[in-house]
């Protein structure tokens, strides 16, 4: 049985024991019907009910399921059937979560967030007041100002103008955006839009937009704008990003296998003469493989662009001062 099959499977077993709990005696066929599920289905979910019940493992530990006459009868399950509780940390931690949720813009179902919300509210008490003492921050000040823009563009439907910095490059770029969805990544926020000046999909951090301008033009992403899993797809090379190319000895080797390299070949000839293999890689930012190529010590070395050798040489020179 595959994951998801046993997650619906656990979920169904548990709603199934307060419903037959209170429905004794229900057909097979009208319990199956309810569950949406076929009838063996059932039969199996009550056998594996039979063998359920709280720790101790003796007969009067286990749920008592019946079912040989065609009419379902539950017994000895009103722990498992009891409604789960919050404790007080419990609560809160939810509490504060869920408005920290409430506040992130471009929430599809946020109707839902808040009726969650005012239930749990009105269900917690006096928990729902500590939980209002609490209050989490996931905004960037440097980019206040270009955020609440952002929302203002998502909100109206709206194309976005911003000037946006290219680290890679130190390169200023002016963009025309059509707004998908603003997210927040490790404190980050990020503006995810169909750029027209690539033609695609593409990721802005908003402490790198320097102005942001909401134009009086529809902003609709088009058909084939699709968002990308930003837990593990955030940092897609980029046809503008830089291309950094690195020659490994044998003990570095292992980069290849986890980082996302552009392309491996063999080391030419001319190559540093402990060099194996020449790897390319394509990014936005080359900070980290600054801090990459100072882990790597003597086992890489920067073929191109021949800036950052210089910018690595300069941090390890000055790592080394560090010890004298």
């Amino acid at each position: 049985m595959s994951g998801n099959a046993s997650t619906e499977r656990l979920s169904r077993l548990l709603a199934m024991v307060p419903y037959l709990l209170t429905h004794q005696g229900i057909p097979v066929a009208e319990a199956a019907e309810h569950f949406g599920i076929t009838e063996d289905d059932l039969v199996h979910d009550l056998e594996l009910l039979f063998v359920c019940g709280t720790p101790g493992h003796l007969p009067d530990d286990l749920i008592d399921a019946r079912w040989e006459s065609g009419h379902v009868y539950l017994s000895n399950a009103d722990p498992i059937a009891r409604p789960a509780r919050l404790a007080v940390d419990e609560a809160v931690a939810l509490l504060v979560g869920l408005r920290t949720l409430a506040e992130v813009p471009g929430l599809h179902d946020r109707e839902a967030l808040e009726g969650a919300l005012a239930k749990l509210s009105e269900a917690t008490g006096e928990a729902g007041g500590a939980a209002r003492a609490v209050a989490v921050d996931v905004s960037d000040s440097s980019s206040a100002a270009v955020l609440e823009t952002a929302r203002r563009a998502l909100r109206e439907h709206r194309r976005l103008h911003v000037s946006y910095l290219v680290p890679s490059r130190d390169e200023r770029t002016e963009r025309d955006v059509d707004p998908m969805r603003l997210v927040n990544v490790e404190g980050h926020w990020y503006l995810e839009g169909w750029c027209h000046r690539a033609e695609g999909v593409r990721l802005f951090r908003l402490d790198r937009v320097e102005t942001a301008q909401v134009l009086d033009v529809d902003g609709t992403p088009p058909v084939q704008a699709e968002s990308r899993d930003v837990a593990t797809d955030l940092f897609r090379p980029s046809p503008e990003d830089l291309v950094v190319t690195v020659d490994l000895a044998p003990q570095a080797a292992w980069v290849v296998d986890y980082y996302p390299v552009e392309s491996v070949q063999e080391a030419p000839e001319d190559a540093w003469e402990q060099a194996t293999v020449r790897v390319r890689v394509r990014t936005a930012d080359t900070s980290w493989v600054r801090r990459l190529l100072l882990r790597l010590g003597a086992g890489a070395r920067v073929v191109d662009p021949p800036e950052l050798a210089v910018q690595v040489r300069e941090a390890a020179v000055a790592a080394l001062a560090r010890y004298a």
